[in-house]
């Protein structure tokens, strides 16, 4: 990948980023709101310092560890990715809880479209927001979509220091079970 200069970042602010979706995913991921080097490169999760791909791999969803470039071909693993909040920004946290309360409405509006059997938001504080669950912890969420199900992931950003690649994988392979699991 080329390398992303300052000045292309800051006018990768505010751009929006298409989602890697289809019909009847096993789980959609859900992150935050892309960063401004996804919004850069048009690849979800690309910065450098984010686990996502790692853990993914590690979880046992992908047999390989896929590059943020080679996003699509999460639709053949049955997966797919997409954004509580549209556009990006530099960090998470400028975003107001507005824009994340209208994430969760538009996000439950995608969810009702595409039917995936299970939501994966990647950040439960997000999740808390978007869908005004104080209460929410890590894991599966009593809350559905229609016939899909939900499950709040740890944030995979570099910046979340207190879950470690191991402990994020087998929180990710915990839905990877419960997504295989017949009825889910």
């Amino acid at each position: 990948m080329p390398r992303i200069t300052a000045a292309e970042l800051e006018a990768a602010r505010d751009r929006l980023v298409p989602d890697v979706i289809a019909d009847g995913l096993s789980v959609l991921f859900c992150g935050i709101n892309p960063g401004l080097m996804t919004a850069a490169t048009g690849h979800h999760f690309a910065r450098p310092g984010n686990r996502f791909w790692p853990v993914l791999h590690a979880s046992g969803f992908t047999a390989r560890q896929l590059k943020p470039a080679e996003q699509d071909e999460l639709l053949a693993h049955g997966l797919g990715i997409t954004n509580v909040a549209a556009r990006a920004t530099a960090r998470a946290n400028e975003l107001s809880d507005e824009e994340f309360r209208e994430g969760g409405r538009i996000l439950r509006e995608k969810v009702e479209h595409y039917r995936p059997h299970w939501l994966a938001v990647a950040g439960v504080t997000a999740y808390r927001t978007a869908f005004g669950d104080r209460r929410a912890r890590i894991g599966a969420q009593d809350r559905v979509i229609g016939d899909t199900r939900i499950w709040a992931l740890p944030n995979p950003s570099g910046l979340n220091a207190h879950w470690t690649l191991q402990t994020m994988a087998a929180e990710y392979a915990r839905l990877r079970t419960a997504a295989a699991s017949p009825g889910s």
